[in-house]
């Protein structure tokens, strides 16, 4: 079993930045692909990044792509989210997940592709 959570959400100004954070337990950390979710009121749980377990290789949705970056530090069993030039449409609860098995582009966005979650975090963009 797997334990995530989340921290590092709060409110921003549009155009600032805020870094995510999401610590990981209970299973070896470098053995999982890691992603990004995030969830607006009403909206479905969308895709936002993902990285292989080694960190070198990477997937965005396209309306982060350039202005949000995931990395991983797999000797401090964490995964990040760095977010700029931010916009009041990045607001949302943003969730990490943990996925078992290798990663591949053709399903790193989908939810059901994700074996862990956290319970999230919320990141409210002002305009």
């Amino acid at each position: 079993q797997v334990q995530l959570v989340e921290s590092g959400g709060g409110l921003v100004q549009a155009g600032g930045s805020l870094r995510l954070s999401c610590a990981a337990s209970g299973r070896t950390f470098s053995t999982l692909v890691m992603g990004w979710f995030r969830q607006a009121p009403g909206k479905e749980r969308e895709f936002v990044a993902a990285i292989s377990r080694e960190g070198g290789n990477t997937y965005y949705s396209d309306s982060v792509k350039g202005r949000l970056t995931i990395s991983r530090d797999n000797a401090n069993n964490g995964v990040y989210l760095q977010m700029s030039s931010l916009k009041p449409e990045d607001t949302a609860v943003y969730y990490c997940a943990g996925r078992n098995g290798i990663f591949r582009r053709s399903y790193m966005n989908r939810v059901s592709s994700y074996d862990y979650w956290g319970q999230g975090t919320q990141v409210t963009v002002s305009s």
